[in-house]
Parts: structure tokens; C-alpha cells; sequence
């Protein structure tokens, strides 16, 4: 933040616009507000972490002279009312004004636009309530300025270019007219898309919406918007090309489904969310003879559809009110076989049980604000017959564990899509553990994952842990959970999966045989590289020191993109001959579906460049250096006098079974005493910067396919940043390969010259000697990426390692490792034993 502020404040057509200082820590805000000129405004502050907190982090923003944005938050969560806002907000404008003593001009408050048109009644208001408040907020608190994110407003409609942008347009007309004074906007759209010239038709269906004129506006305006070519704009509509005909089309369409078995129908109708001809079609599965029980009708044909609806969903294809409307399909099918249940239930002389499916008592983790994934999870399950007792967001553990015994809950349900929501689970449960809880824990969340929760939720608790991917997978889960004659076998079936991930994970120790050290470095001795040789004499870089590589073009990496990985991320994999990029296109089960995910990512990838929502950022560096031993010392300079920094590897132990030399990568340099002067190089290339506030926008609407394929871009941009960037070193700027000529298919392959391997990988698996690389490149000073206490990197769209340009360098796993080589590993980096050991412990090839 500090370098970027200072660089932008030596610019005359930049500096002379007011800047806005945002990020969500707030120690980076004050960073920058240090060296901005003149008045800027800081992006933000609430009450969510208490007055001390609030008051503290205003007075250091009034020092500064700076505006300030004040979202409505609280110790209790989000203001989505239009009371709540106005509460808030007035409470935190008494704080600044009376006791910061705030200009009230200098006060923005961001009363939080939500989204609307979701299909949840509780939301339908929610537009109004942000008009309303701004209003009775401008009354009550004279002199403020009223802000929001436009955005999210219509997330529910998106890929839905006009109903989107209309949404967009009829709101700022209405708010501007309460008194908004700011907000964040497509400004070109804001010009094009003038509220008297938005389509007429259009215009009704979406402020039937927005101001909630009537209880059926979503569904008509989910009809009205089918309609519509999503890529046409407001002002000037258009209508998909076969909608002349539309109602001959849907009555055929009609026709053709009727016209499948009825638990296809049943399957369609929720995954279309048709609710006519339900429960006909119920009543039919129930007397056909095909299900024994109304139950196997549930867990049949009507699971199957919300599976496929859940499916949908988690891939981004089905947009949220079509979600509720399936679960409504889902509950007018469920209510009509309740009857039939119950009386089933007693006949076989059940009829003191309860006439719910389960209580299931759900909460959003303490910390964390966002709820829309727990909502529909609540819906679904009701829709299902449980007990739902949604106790709110920001729950800490003590909170929900009084409301699991108040409520007697036979599951609880955890939800989080904030990192440090992982944490909170782990605590809570352990807390469960130690209350002596025996109710199933489920957990879900964008940040959840399966891994996650069998490496550090599953082993903390011994009621059962079970990650649930979406919200329609979370009711046959819970259903089985509360099937008494299921729930053993289930749970135990996962208990033995997640064993199984852990042993992964941890990657369990395997029978071998091995080398002491000094046996290996025998090995390595006898078939050491002699340097001297013409054929192995080291090549002088064009350069020693860094270069910083910063903001270089998206579009000079896109060739270098290794597709592979990505699509692995999706679980999308060809079948011989059809395995890889591109051949997986051609693949019978998974090629349509590769060739759409494809197209999507060149849409984002577009968008990101288009937009500039992603910054690429590099670093290399070259050093003198020489091997001692297994350590490679590096030097101030050519005179090769003065040691400055030591990086540290790791070699071979593991038997072998052909007669080669056990490894490290102290090899691959030529040794001291030698007199040949060899050199070191070393890189980190992020594509992060900017992710986090990419997928914050995702994470905040809700969208977890965007997140996720986000993310997953900016993974393949950062390795393929790093391909760029390793040929330019060979060619150019070490240029010991100059008329190298590869292209990016051979470059995957690994056909070149030298290596770049990375600390924390197979050649040298220690994660600490990211420290030195740290320290000799001033990594984090020069382009923004910092290591965790873990060593991880931040952003973590991050990749480094080291340069090795011999022909002698290769790639190699270090493999399993003896206490010998760990104790004269720690001794050589001054570590004491137990610290070496905790880094190593992956590859240790004995338990400490």
C-alpha cells in the first residue's frame, strides 16, 4: 500500500482526484493514509468489533484528515432492516461527531444494498428498506453522505445483462431521490442506461420487484426475464428469437415432459421448479406400486431432482430464486405425502414420536457475517420436514452450544465462507467434545472442504463429522442421520473415508530401507559434476542482484497457461485417448462440459483483464555462490569474501534399487574449494494481487463458482507467470540458453535447460528457506508478497523457488529422511532438533 500511494501521488493527472484508501485490515489503511496528500477517504470502519474498536480506528482516521466509510454493522451483525439501519447508523454518527469530534460532511455511511429477487420473502423488502433509510438517515444525521455497492442488488439476475442493468438504473433513480449521494456503479452503464429511457415493460416487472409492490413480483419477473435476450440492453430490448411462437413452444415442451415416467416428471418439475403438476404426480408414485413407502418416494425421484438442483447450483448455472422455487416444489410434494407418513408411522406404533423429520439447529460461525447458504439450507430442510432453529450469524461457540441444549437438536449445522471460519468450527468442535455431545456435526460453506474437515474437524469430535458440499445434498445427509437403522453404518463410512484422507494427507510412513547421511554423500561424491569441464563450466548472469518484475500484462501469460491442473481442479478428466488439453474437449462423458467450463474461463479471464482486476508481480534475483557440503553459500559479491546468506537443502536417503547417486540440490553447484565461480538465481511470481478483493465480491453475492474459478485462474496465471518469466531468465537475463526455441507444449514438458525448484516441494521440502529468499530479495518490500508464520505465501496466487542453470540440474523428491541427517540439518541452520523435526515431519521417516 505504502509504494503504491507514493507512486500514484507523483502523478499529476492521478493525485489531483481524491483517493479512496480500502483494504480489509486496517493496519494497511493507516499505512496509506500516511502518504496520501490532501483529503482522501478510508474504506471502512464499523461497529462489528465494539465502540473501543470503532473509536480507536476513527480518531487515527481523523489525524489524518481523512473521510471515512461507515458500513452498517454492529456487535450483533448486519443491518438489513430498514430500523436496524438507521439504528446503527445514528448510533455510530453520535460516536464520531460527539465524542471524535468528526466534521458530519467527513461521514459516509454505507447502509448495505442486499440483494432482492431472491425468492425468500424475507428479502423482498430490502430495497425499500435501503431507500427508506437513507432517507430517515439524512433526516436524522444532517450532513452525512449516503454510499452502497449497486451491485449487489440484483446479483440474484446475473448473466441477465438488462433485467440486471435496469435493477441497476431504477434504483439509483429512487435512492438519488432519498438522498444517496454516492455509490459504487458501472459508470458507463450509469450514462447509457437512463432511468426514462429503460424499456417501459421492463421497467414495471423490475420495480414490482424493487419496491415490493406485489407478493408474486420475482416469479414474474423470473418469467418475463426467461423472455429476454440476456445480452441486449435496457434501453433498447430485445426478445429471444423463437419467442414469437413462445406459448406453442412451452405447450410442446409441456407435452414432451408429461410425457417421461413420473419420476422423471417429478425430477424435471424440480429442477424447473414447476409446481402444477406436483402433486398428481406424487399421489401417482405413491399408488403405482413402484415405492413401498412415502419415504423411498423422498429419497427416490424427488432427491434425484434436488441432487440435480444442487448440482446446478454449485456449478453456477441456476440462479437463486429458481433454488426456492425447487424446494417449494419439493415441500407441496413432501406435504402431501406427510399424511401418508404419519399414518404409516402409526400403524407400526410410532405415534408417540414427533411429526418432524429431526430438529436441526444451524448458525453461521462467530466472525462471520454472511448467511444466504445457511438460508437455503434451512429452506430445503423445511421443505423436507425438520425442525429448523436458525439462532443468526456471528455465533459464537457458547451461544450455539445453549441452543443445541435448549432446543434438544438432534443435528447441528455450521456455516462459514470467510477463511478464518475454519478456525471457529475446529473450536466449536471441540467444545462440543467437550460438553460430551453425541449429535452429528455438519459443516458447510464456501471455504469448507471434505479435506478440511476430515484433517481438522473430524478428528476433534466423536459425534460424527460430515462435510456437506450445497444445500440439496444437505437433506439426504440429514435424512440418513436420522434414520436409526442407517445412522451407524453411515457414520462409520465416513469415519473410515476420512481416516483414510488423513493417512493422505499425512502421508503415512512407509517400510524402507535407508543410507546414513554420510553414505549418501559417498554416492554423490563418486559421481560428482566436474565444473571445470567445458561442458559444465557455470554461465556469468547479465546481471547479480534483483530486478522486479511489476504489473506485467495478463495477456503476455496466457499462452504459457497450463490447462491441465485446472480442469483436475473441477474433477473434469478425459478417458484415454482423450486425457489433457485440449483432447479432453473430444472426451464422450466430459468433453461438453470441459469445452463450457473452458469458454466461462475466457470470459473471466477477459473480464479480469478488461477491468484490471488482477496485477501480476514478479521478482528474480542472481547471486555468486558455491556448495560447501549439502549448503550453498552466497556471496556480497565476485570477490566472493563475504558470506551473506546460506540456503540449506536436503539429500537422499531411501534405498535405491539401480546404482545411481543420492541427490541434493547442493550438487547442482559448483563447490568451494573447486575455484569455479558459480551463481544462485531465485524468483516469486504472484498473479494475487487483487484477488482478494475479486473474490470477496464473489464470496459477498454468494457466487461460489465464480470464487472458485477465480481462484483457480489465478493459480494457472501464477504458474504460467512463472514459465514466462524462467524463459526470459534462460534466454535473456542469465542467458546461458540464448537460442533456445521451445514452444509452450515443450516448455510444460520440462525440455529445457535448468530447473526452478520450489522450498516446500519434493527437490528440497523445508517451506523455511522461503525465509532467506525473503530476506536476500527484499521480496515483500519490493512487490507485495509477504510469508505467513506456516511460510505460506500472501496472496497464495503465488509461486517461488530457485534457479539452477546447470546441465547437471534435475528434478528429484528428497523422499523420506533419518534422524541423522535431521540432527546436523538443525545444527546447520542453528535450529534445535524439535524445530527441525516440526518442518520435516512430512517427510520424517520415523514417528517423533
Amino acid at each position: 500500500m505504502t509504494k503504491f500511494v507514493n507512486l500514484m501521488v507523483s502523478e499529476p493527472d492521478v493525485s489531483k482526484v481524491p483517493f479512496m484508501i480500502d483494504s480489509s485490515k486496517f493496519h494497511v489503511v493507516e499505512a496509506g493514509l500516511k502518504c496520501s496528500q490532501g483529503k482522501c477517504i478510508m474504506n471502512s470502519i464499523s461497529l462489528k468489533g465494539g465502540e473501543e474498536e470503532f473509536l480507536n480506528q476513527a480518531k487515527i482516521v481523523k489525524r489524518h484528515g481523512a473521510a471515512v466509510v461507515v458500513m452498517a454493522f454492529d456487535e450483533e451483525g448486519q443491518a438489513a432492516t430498514e430500523a436496524e439501519k438507521v439504528r446503527i447508523c445514528c448510533r455510530a454518527y453520535k460516536l464520531l461527531v460527539e465524542k471524535v469530534g468528526f466534521n458530519p460532511q467527513d461521514i459516509i455511511f454505507d447502509p448495505n444494498i442486499l440483494t432482492i429477487g431472491t425468492g425468500m420473502e424475507e428479502h423482498n423488502n430490502y430495497g425499500v428498506d435501503f431507500i427508506n433509510a437513507t432517507r430517515e438517515i439524512k433526516r436524522l444525521c444532517p450532513g452525512c453522505k449516503i454510499s452502497g455497492g449497486v451491485s449487489n442488488l440484483a446479483f440474484s439476475f446475473r448473466g441477465n445483462e438488462p433485467v440486471r442493468r435496469a435493477f441497476h438504473s431504477a434504483f439509483l433513480y429512487h435512492a438519488c431521490k432519498a438522498g444517496m449521494d454516492m455509490g459504487i456503479v458501472n459508470a458507463a452503464q450509469v450514462e447509457e442506461d437512463v432511468y426514462e429511457k429503460i424499456d417501459k415493460e421492463l421497467l414495471e416487472y423490475v420495480e414490482d420487484v424493487l419496491l415490493n409492490r406485489c407478493s408474486n413480483a420475482t416469479e414474474r419477473m423470473l418469467e418475463f426475464a426467461a423472455t429476454l435476450d440476456p445480452k441486449s440492453k435496457p434501453t433498447a430490448l430485445r426478445k429471444k428469437g423463437a419467442e414469437g411462437g413462445a406459448g406453442t413452444t412451452k405447450k410442446d415442451d409441456a407435452k414432451a415432459w408429461r410425457n417421461q415416467t413420473v419420476g422423471k416428471r417429478l425430477e424435471h418439475a424440480l429442477v424447473k421448479g414447476i409446481d402444477e403438476f406436483c402433486i398428481a404426480d406424487t399421489e401417482e408414485c405413491r399408488t403405482n406400486g413402484d415405492y413401498k413407502t412415502p419415504l423411498e418416494i423422498i429419497e427416490g425421484p424427488l432427491m434425484d431432482g434436488m441432487n440435480v438442483v444442487g448440482d446446478l447450483f454449485g456449478a453456477g448455472k441456476m440462479f437463486l430464486p429458481q433454488v426456492i422455487k425447487s424446494a417449494r416444489v419439493m415441500k407441496k410434494s413432501v406435504g402431501h405425502l406427510i399424511p401418508f407418513m404419519e399414518e404409516e408411522k402409526r400403524l407400526n406404533g410410532g405415534s408417540g414420536e414427533a411429526s418432524n423429520a429431526g430438529v436441526f439447529l444451524i448458525a453461521t460461525v462467530k466472525g462471520d457475517v454472511h448467511d444466504i447458504g445457511k438460508n437455503i439450507v434451512a429452506v430445503v430442510l423445511g421443505c423436507n420436514n425438520f425442525k429448523v432453529i436458525d439462532i443468526g450469524v456471528m455465533c459464537p461457540k457458547d451461544k450455539i452450544i445453549d441452543a443445541l441444549k435448549e432446543h434438544n437438536a438432534d443435528i447441528c449445522g455450521l456455516s462459514g465462507l470467510i477463511t478464518p471460519s475454519l478456525d471457529e468450527m475446529v473450536d466449536m468442535a471441540k467444545a462440543m467434545e467437550a460438553e460430551g455431545m453425541k449429535i452429528p456435526l455438519l459443516i458447510g460453506g464456501a471455504t469448507t472442504s471434505k479435506m478440511h474437515t476430515a484433517v481438522k474437524l473430524a478428528p476433534n469430535y466423536s459425534g460424527g463429522v460430515v462435510h456437506v458440499l450445497d444445500a440439496s445434498r444437505a437433506v439426504p445427509v440429514a435424512q440418513t442421520l436420522m434414520d436409526k437403522n442407517k445412522r451407524g453404518e453411515y457414520l462409520e463410512d465416513i469415519n473410515e473415508t476420512y481416516a483414510e484422507m488423513r493417512e493422505e494427507f499425512y502421508a503415512g510412513l512407509e517400510d524402507r530401507k535407508y543410507l546414513t547421511i554420510s553414505q549418501a554423500r559417498d554416492t554423490a561424491a563418486k559421481c560428482a559434476v566436474d565444473f571445470k569441464s567445458p561442458e559444465h563450466t557455470p554461465v556469468t548472469p547479465q546481471f547479480t542482484g534483483v530486478k522486479a518484475l511489476v504489473d506485467v500484462p495478463i495477456a503476455d501469460v496466457i499462452d504459457y497457461i497450463d490447462w491441465n491442473p485446472f480442469f483436475q481442479v473441477w474433477q473434469l478428466r478425459g478417458r484415454y485417448p482423450n486425457r489433457g488439453y485440449p483432447k479432453i474437449f473430444n472426451d464422450e462423458t466430459v468433453g461438453a462440459e470441459a469445452k463450457k467450463l473452458y469458454e466461462e474461463a475466457q470470459r473471466m479471464l477477459k473480464s479480469i483483464m478488461d477491468n484490471k482486476r488482477l496485477k501480476l508481480n514478479g521478482i528474480i534475483g542472481f547471486y555468486p555462490a558455491n556448495s560447501v557440503g549439502d549448503d550453498i553459500e552466497v556471496y556480497a559479491d565476485e570477490s566472493r569474501t563475504t558470506k551473506t546468506h546460506t540456503f540449506h537443502t536436503l539429500r537422499q536417503q531411501a534405498e535405491k534399487d539401480v546404482d545411481e547417486p543420492y541427490m541434493a540440490l547442493s550438487d547442482f553447484i559448483a563447490p568451494k574449494d573447486s575455484g569455479v565461480k558459480d551463481y544462485l538465481g531465485m524468483f516469486v511470481a504472484t498473479a494475487g494481487i487483487g484477488l482478494h478483493e475479486l473474490t470477496a465480491e464473489f464470496k459477498a453475492a454468494n457466487d461460489d463458482y465464480s470464487y472458485i474459478m477465480a481462484e483457480a485462474l489465478a493459480d494457472r496465471l501464477a504458474e504460467a507467470f512463472a514459465e514466462l518469466m524462467h524463459e526470459k531468465v534462460r534466454k535473456e537475463h542469465w542467458g546461458y540458453a540464448k537460442d533456445e526455441k521451445f514452444n509452450c507444449e515443450d516448455l510444460l514438458k520440462v525440455k529445457y535447460q535448468g530447473i526452478r525448484p520450489a522450498p516446500g516441494y519434493p527437490s528440497q521440502p523445508d517451506h523455511t528457506e522461503k525465509a532467506t529468499m525473503w530476506d536476500l530479495m527484499k521480496v515483500q518490500e519490493e512487490i507485495g508478497v509477504e510469508l505467513t508464520e506456516s511460510f505460506a505465501m500472501l496472496p497464495s496466487a503465488s509461486v517461488s523457488g530457485l534457479y539452477f542453470a546447470g546441465k547437471c540440474s534435475q528434478y528429484f523428491n528428497v523422499g523420506k529422511i533419518t534422524a541423522d541427517q535431521v540432527k546436523e540439518y538443525a545444527d546447520r541452520k542453528g535450529q534445535d532438533f524439535k524445530t527441525a523435526e516440526k518442518w520435516l515431519s512430512p517427510i520424517l521417516s520415523y514417528e517423533p
